[in-house]
């Protein structure tokens, strides 16, 4: 694979939730950063959800983020490389080094658990282009291995994303539609959904 520059986030910076028509969480979820919506007014179950950040519903911030998502998104999925290595299926065991990959289709975590290497390169960025769904299923965990960042890693999705109950995923989400997590499924990174809602169900999101 051939290294790839990082995607500017822009406003999301500092989100770790940014949804469009609704947030909506039920038990004891827990999201350390900041929560957009835009151009939705539906934020729901905060309390008994903790957010440990600032709420921003068709604010300023808000309405930035969004732009700022688009404009990330797109950028994602502009992206080409010399050497792109294409996905599909299931990723369950295999081991990712920098560089951009691509999927066609929709892609999974299912079989196994899916490992980022970035081979003691702190900085190096992982860019994964999905032209369909992006699905986890429960207890599956995204593993970082040679000094790999969560905050390096980045999912474009085509239409949504769905993390299984108590699976464990790395990485800045950026899906066209919606993303929904199931009960206990945690994130380090960010959820940015761009159309749709953002469902959580007693999770942890810590936006980094």
């Amino acid at each position: 694979t051939v290294g790839q520059t990082t995607i500017a986030l822009g406003t999301n910076s500092n989100l770790a939730v940014l949804a469009g028509t609704a947030v909506t969480s039920t038990g004891a979820t827990v999201i350390t950063g900041d929560l957009g919506l835009s151009p939705g007014t539906s934020v729901g179950g905060f309390p008994p959800g903790i957010l440990n950040g600032v709420l921003h519903i068709n604010d300023i911030v808000a309405t930035q983020a969004k732009l700022d998502l688009t404009a990330a998104y797109n950028d994602a999925a502009g992206r080409t490389s010399t050497q792109i290595v294409t996905l599909s299926g299931n990723l369950g065991g295999l081991t990712l080094t920098p560089g951009l990959y691509k999927s066609t289709s929709s892609l999974a975590i299912s079989s196994g658990d899916l490992t980022f290497d970035a081979q003691g390169d702190a900085n190096a960025v992982f860019i994964i282009q999905i032209a369909s769904s992006l699905t986890t299923t429960s207890g599956r965990k995204v593993i970082l291995a040679g000094s790999a960042q969560a905050s390096n890693i980045f999912w474009q999705v085509g239409s949504s994303a769905t993390f299984g109950t108590t699976s464990v995923f790395k990485g800045t989400v950026m899906a066209m539609q919606s993303i929904t997590f199931n009960t206990g499924a945690s994130l380090d990174g960010r959820a940015l959904a761009r159309s749709g809602t953002i469902t959580m169900a007693g999770n942890t999101i810590v936006g980094q």
